[in-house]
């Protein structure tokens, strides 16, 4: 969206930047300016100076300056709309956005101030869990037993939920209230009902160190819970909520801010307790993920506070599959000027127990010494190959493949494509020739859109279990839709053997070619949504709504899309097929998708996809109106709804229709 300058210029003249900055740095009064020690970088003595006559801020140590709109980009991450919004919530200014509706303001508006009521409850749980875990002998101890000291757990906040059922009515008066289960604080079984009539109600966490999981902008948004004892699950975390995502999240990461500047990384760890312990024994640039595996958008948010990227696993068979998620995830982002690296630990180690046995110095010339991308790419590709045999080397450009076009176009792209071609004994303008060649039954490769860019490789954890499946074709090892590569076996870096290379079971045939008209606009729907996941965050909350009420299939259908992409994201095609498996609707949804993608080409399935949309908001207004006619005339609020659906239909009917 594009903000007037007019408005920036308003926004800038109503802010204070002495305040917007105090909000994260501790500023004193010094002649007529304010100073602190500079964000940044790291300092000892104060030289960053704010100026409340100019509006600007400037740091004479390391020359970082700007206003409110770029300190907020440049110290939580923020894009440029994202500080616009931020800072002219703060002072009850109307962001323009020509191209949205008043209804459609309303609703944002709506949504905005329930995420902030959301947050201030969660806020107020935090602080009654820090203040329990004072009174809990039991929970220090195992603190103290892990090695953490007062002073760190202050920092990240860490709490304790006491034993009980509903210890949290203690901290509101009103237990009953919604907002506790829309926050995750609160489970309620409808389907059970207490004495008082009213649907069971309990805490979510009990008996739990409490982890508080802040956004960028240092707001609670949720928690993650560990046990103390023996018990099960280890870690529980904060269920999916209009204020937390863990497939975007990182914990930690509004903790590591400055230290990630400062160490010039970012440590992606596995853990709760490892970034806890990090922090306290001097690497307090490490985060981690929220016990799911690491997205694109949990690698492009690290991006906007660094270029350098190591992430830390096991060496073991689960922290190699751990590591390969995390590489697909990566590899769209990985331009020229990022450096992304792998960092394996010993069996017997985690980060906190490596630094302990060898000190910190060996675990910054470890990191050092973690594998780049580059190399990472090449030993995932040439996995279970016996590169001495031409059907060993065949099989690694197959492998290969799917990883290099991933890559964005560069420098490191050309120079892999050279490494690859000398382990399959090819030239590299022959190898790149026969990936641009679609093999039998393959469409042809085509760029990756830029939605596709931040989509993730990697499939859902029911897909997992089976190493090397099908592509969207159908055939092993081919290019899942924009470039993402369908799941392959790799297990160790060894590049010799045959390994335990399975197939899975095929998808139900496919009629590449075959093409046929939808039976409906809502099937031509169910193909391009699946084809393109991607597109489901461009539709509307009322758009998933209206989608997930319609009858079967099609409702249920678009539930379990959308649920899909709550739990990991937006998945390509390859992986949603694999989550597919064993669903009633699965040879429905794959023979729409064939329809779908039969064409080959995502802007036109995308252009489409939105004029489908467009005809399908015509067709529900219009069985509104229908509904309404017959009250109108005597009821004013549904001849008031009429109304603002009439006007609403005019504004779609102005646009092409399919």
């Amino acid at each position: 969206m594009a903000i007037p300058q007019s408005f920036i210029q308003e926004l800038l003249a109503r802010v204070d930047v002495v305040d917007v900055v105090g909000r994260y740095v501790q500023l004193k009064k010094g002649g007529a300016n304010f100073m602190g020690l500079c964000p940044f970088h790291g300092e000892k003595s104060p030289s960053f100076s704010v100026s409340p006559s100019k509006q600007f801020y400037h740091c004479f140590g390391c020359g970082a300056n700007g206003n409110a709109i770029g300190f907020l980009m440049e110290h939580t991450g923020m894009s440029f709309i994202e500080a616009v919004k931020d800072l002219a919530q703060q002072v009850g200014l109307q962001v323009p956005e020509d191209d949205v509706t008043p209804q459609e303001r309303e609703r944002a508006a709506q949504q905005r101030q329930k995420q902030a009521t959301l947050t201030d409850v969660l806020e107020k749980a935090a602080k009654a869990y820090q203040k329990d875990l004072k009174d809990a002998p039991r929970a220090v101890d195992y603190l103290k037993g892990r090695g953490l000291t007062g002073q760190v757990a202050k920092a990240f906040g860490l709490g304790y939920a006491p034993e009980g059922w509903r210890h949290l009515a203690g901290v509101f008066p009103d237990y009953s209230e919604p907002l506790l289960v829309e926050s995750g604080l609160v489970i309620e079984h409808e389907d059970e009902k207490g004495q008082d009539g009213q649907a069971k109600r309990y805490d979510r966490f009990r008996d739990r160190i409490m982890f508080p999981i802040r956004n960028v902008k240092g707001d609670c948004i949720g928690f993650g819970g560990r046990v103390l004892d023996k018990g099960e699950p280890k870690y529980l975390n904060s269920p999916e909520t209009p204020v937390f995502s863990k497939g975007r999240e990182l914990y930690g990461l509004f903790e590591a801010r400055t230290a990630i500047r400062q160490h010039g990384y970012a440590l992606v760890t596995e853990g709760y307790m490892d970034v806890v312990a990090l922090a306290q024994l001097g690497f307090a640039n490490a985060v981690a993920t929220l016990g799911t595996a690491c997205t694109p958008d949990h690698v492009h948010k690290l991006f906007r506070f660094t270029d350098a990227v190591v992430f830390s696993f096991d060496g073991d068979a689960a922290g190699r599959r751990a590591a390969r998620k995390a590489l697909d995830a990566a590899l769209p982002l990985a331009t020229d000027t990022r450096s992304v690296k792998f960092l394996f630990l010993p069996p017997e180690h985690d980060p906190d127990s490596y630094i302990r046995a060898h000190g910190a110095d060996a675990f910054a010339q470890f990191v050092q010494g973690a594998t780049p991308l580059s190399r990472f790419l090449v030993d995932a590709a040439s996995a279970d190959c016996d590169l001495g045999s031409a059907e060993g080397r065949a099989r690694l450009a197959a492998q290969a493949q799917p990883l290099w076009s991933a890559l964005p176009e560069g420098a490191l792209k050309q120079q892999l494509l050279a490494e690859l071609a000398r382990d399959i004994g090819i030239g590299s303008a022959d190898l790149h020739q026969i990936w641009l060649k679609p093999g039998p039954g393959q469409r042809p490769a085509r760029a990756r859109s830029a939605d596709a860019a931040h989509a993730p490789n990697t499939a859902p954890a029911n897909a997992a279990a089976a190493p090397h499946t099908a592509g969207p074709s159908g055939v092993p090892g081919s290019t899942a839709r924009g470039g993402s590569p369908a799941r392959q076996p790799w297990s160790g870096s060894g590049r010799s053997g045959s390994g335990n290379w399975r197939r899975s079971p095929p998808p139900p045939p496919r009629m590449l070619g075959q093409q046929r008209a939808s039976r409906s606009r809502v099937d031509r729907a169910v193909g391009l949504l699946l084809a393109n996941a991607a597109a489901w965050d461009r539709l509307s909350a009322d758009d998933h709504a209206m989608l997930a009420h319609l009858p079967a299939p099609h409702g249920p259908v678009f539930a379990w899309l959308e649920a899909q992409l709550h739990e990991h994201g937006p998945l390509p095609w390859a992986a949603l097929r694999e989550a597919l498996r064993g669903e009633s609707f699965e040879a429905y949804v794959c023979a729409e998708v064939e329809q779908a993608t039969v064409a080959a080409d995502s802007e036109a399935e995308l252009q489409e996809l939105d004029g489908v949309m467009n005809r399908l908001r015509c067709d529900e207004l219009e069985r509104e109106s229908q509904a309404l006619s017959a009250r109108a005339a005597l009821d004013p609020v549904a001849r008031e709804r009429l109304r603002e659906i009439h006007e609403r239909l005019r504004t779609l009917k102005t646009i092409p229709l399919v």
